[in-house]
């Protein structure tokens, strides 16, 4: 959970929370996770592997 937070940190727009309304961080929450989960799935997996 950690790691997932702080991958979305490095997101300027999230880290700063320069967005006033709730709705609209949230929906910079969800862009920031897509563009996270879509750059590379496959990397998260072998980082936990021995």
């Amino acid at each position: 959970v950690e790691r997932a937070i702080n991958k979305l940190r490095e997101h300027r727009a999230v880290a700063t929370r320069t967005d006033k309304r709730d709705f609209v961080y949230r929906g910079t929450i969800d862009v920031a996770s897509i563009r996270i989960w879509l750059r590379d799935p496959v990397s998260s997996d072998s980082r936990d592997t021995p």
